[in-house]
């Protein structure tokens, strides 16, 4: 036997225990591999991914801010800078004598004034078509087709491009509202993702997000008002050389402020002192257009998405006809037909800082070189001033919006009683004062409203969308009464801004009172999703967020329990029958062999 040994261990050689050798080193490799790790704490790495996404959250509200601030940036630098070469009687006469382009001026300002109050139509359409974040992507390309409208002055090119930012207004606040929104509602979700009714997807308790609304929206608001003060780099830096001092653009004109009418009554018609050369033009309408999309790309790669897919699949597929109806019956809560007059105010206020004010105010007085700085004080002022929304955090939700209206308030009452002779320096610090009080109005104002709305509706994600486009709707109502009040007396507008203030305060007061009354508002029923491919995503009942305001979590249990029920008499009576069939008199009456054979010896006997 040891012989035999001798021989085999002397016929296995050193190769055969090298692979021995190296099998069992892989073996143990895969067991470190596949056994648990002893370093691996789950709790610690679930933590540190949901740090990550509230990072991520974080980054998708600075990236929106951003990229509104440079639209609206770039649009109304654009804008203001077009309207004065084009006010011009020389630049109009010279460069395009036989356009019409101060009737294209009309038309233009028509299509993007009077546009968005056909919004409530289609915006609520859209968003859930596209989505809040390709509707954000598609309205800033609007704004920048309207950007490199400007190589080509025409007819068929400025105007088309002015109706579709009408078109795009409505939509592109609505989602920016909607996504600042759920934004909030995410970082929540991240924030408590141990929570029961978090892992389950349900709707959190009511109050829950109020604070994450809060703070997102201030930091939307904050970033957003600089636009104000961007928008007057092309007017400061450029055409600024090319305007006359103030002795003879308001050479005709008396005096300022609350005893005129219309904008400013005798201003001269020539502001220009020689015209800006058209490769200048071109280059600053470059740099725009640069801008313009530079806010594109920021919507399209650092804006993540607001929904999860299988929430945009449930938001779409209840049906286009219950999507283009719910706004309107979302008019039937009271809490929005009251916050109705201070949606118009806030379109109003804003508008008449930076036309009535501005113009009638400070221009009247100042001359069109110390526009530009009548507009940043009032952007800053906006800007800084919006930081104070954060006191809501200790505060009532309602001492924000009475702040702001108070203010403005007090000034109106002041403009309305101010009237100065013209082309006096001494009044610069009393213009400037007021801009920057107004600007506290504004960004309490702003900041009060959408904050409001989103703790309102907070816990029903799915009514979001609708909302805001009933907000930002009324703006645009606002913003076409701004429009065709532009001849009236100074005086009458004021009177219209305090009258639908006091309304709107009155409105707020008693929305207030029935909420503290408990009175329950009326909420349209949102259907729930049909799907008519059952994909993967449906096979379970919990992939899906289904909505519907009038049940509520009880009910829905109930339902799943009769459905179970039901399941369990259905599956009693399938077993009851396999026992019967099982039975030999069952197999009997089964085969039909059997009882053919039965009538065959039947006929036999």
């Amino acid at each position: 036997m040891e012989a035999e040994e001798m021989v085999r261990d002397a016929d296995a050689g050193p190769n055969d225990n090298e692979n021995e050798m190296l099998n069992v080193g892989q073996e143990e490799q895969m067991e470190e591999f596949l056994g648990p790790q002893a370093e691996y704490n789950e709790e610690e790495e679930e933590r540190k991914y949901y740090r990550r996404k509230r990072l991520g959250v974080i980054k998708n509200v600075v990236a929106a801010s951003v990229g509104a601030m440079i639209v609206y940036s770039v649009y109304m630098g654009l804008l203001q800078m077009q309207l004065i070469l084009h006010y011009d009687m020389t630049y109009r006469e010279v460069k395009y004598s036989n356009l019409g382009l101060e009737d294209i001026d009309h038309k233009m300002l028509m299509g993007i004034n009077v546009t968005p109050i056909i919004g409530l139509l289609y915006t609520p359409v859209l968003i859930r078509f596209l989505g809040t974040k390709w509707m954000m992507f598609l309205a800033s390309g609007i704004y920048a087709l309207f950007v490199s409208t400007n190589y080509w002055e025409r007819y068929y090119t400025l105007v088309p491009s002015a109706v579709a930012i009408g078109v795009a207004i409505v939509p592109l606040w609505a989602s920016l509202g909607n996504y600042i929104t759920r934004m909030a509602q995410q970082y929540y979700e991240y924030a408590n993702y141990k929570e029961e009714h978090v892992q389950e997807q349900k709707k959190p308790p009511k109050g829950a997000c109020h604070s994450y609304i809060i703070i997102f929206h201030s930091v939307f608001f904050i970033i957003f008002h600089l636009s104000f003060v961007f928008a007057e780099f092309p007017m400061s830096l450029v055409l600024n050389e090319y305007l006359h001092e103030k002795d003879h653009i308001l050479c005709n004109v008396e005096y300022c402020g609350a005893n005129i009418s219309g904008m400013i009554p005798g201003f001269n018609t020539t502001v220009l002192t020689n015209l800006p050369r058209s490769m200048l033009l071109i280059q600053v309408e470059s740099v725009l257009m640069g801008f313009a999309f530079l806010s594109m790309i920021t919507f399209l790669v650092l804006c993540g998405a607001a929904y999860r897919p299988t929430e945009e699949i449930d938001l779409r597929s209840i049906g286009w006809g219950n999507i283009f109806q719910l706004p309107f019956k979302h008019l039937r809560d009271y809490r929005l037909r009251l916050l109705c007059p201070f949606f118009v105010y806030s379109g109003f206020e804003m508008l008449f800082a930076v036309s009535g004010f501005s113009l009638s105010y400070g221009v009247c007085n100042l001359g069109l070189k110390k526009l530009w700085l009548l507009i940043v004080v009032y952007g800053l002022s906006c800007s800084v001033f919006s930081s104070l929304s954060l006191c809501l955090l200790r505060l009532p939700r309602w001492a924000c919006l009475a702040s702001g209206a108070a203010v403005h308030t007090v000034l109106l009452v002041v403009l309305m009683a101010w009237s100065f002779p013209s082309k006096k320096p001494e009044y610069l610090g009393a213009l400037l004062t007021i801009s920057v009080l107004w600007g506290l109005g504004t960004a309490l104002n702003k900041t009060g409203v959408s904050t409001l709305i989103g703790m309102l509706y907070a816990e029903e994600k799915e009514r979001l969308d609708f909302v805001y486009t009933i907000y930002h709707w009324w703006q645009a109502i606002a913003i076409f009464i701004v429009y065709l009040w532009s001849n009236l007396p100074m005086r009458a507008k004021l009177s219209i801004l305090l009258a639908t203030l006091l309304l709107a305060c009155y409105c707020y007061w008693v929305m207030e009172r029935r909420m503290a009354s408990d009175m329950r508002p009326r909420l349209p029923r949102i259907p729930r999703p049909r799907h008519k491919v059952k994909g993967y995503r449906y096979l379970e009942e919990d992939n899906s967020d289904e909505s519907d305001s009038e049940k509520s979590e009880a009910d829905d249990e109930d339902h799943l329990a009769e459905e179970m029920e039901e399941e369990d008499r259905e599956e009693d009576g399938r077993d009851a029958g396999a026992q019967r069939a099982k039975s030999p008199t069952a197999r009997r009456r089964a085969d039909p062999g059997h009882r053919h054979g039965q009538q065959d010896d039947h006929v036999k006997k």
